[in-house]
């Protein structure tokens, strides 16, 4: 009994911790986060790691200059950033990498 306790209180502790990190994510890197200026430092961190520099740059600062954001990490983490994550091409493809 003790033990179902204590592995509820972790899991409430671990739920509360996502929150408060999503949270804090969103407003370092959430819409608005950027100034056009920061566009350029932003994408060159966020396609650092591509074999496909050179259109990763152009989306990327296409979808800052639009969103005022990018997302954090080199991949993924869209969430943080609504607009860059919802941009999509005519085909429906993601814009922003």
């Amino acid at each position: 009994m003790a033990n179902s306790k204590a592995i509820s209180l972790l899991l409430l502790a671990l739920i509360a911790f996502s929150m408060l990190a999503t949270e804090v994510l969103a407003k370092n890197y959430g819409p608005g986060s950027l100034k056009g200026s920061q566009c350029l430092g932003q994408c060159t961190r966020r396609c650092s790691r591509t074999q496909y520099h050179k259109p990763c740059m152009f989306f990327c600062q296409k979808c800052c200059r639009k969103c005022l954001c990018v997302p954090p990490g080199f991949y993924g983490n869209k969430q943080v950033c609504p607009c860059y994550n919802n941009w999509k091409t005519k085909e429906g493809g993601p814009k922003c990498p």
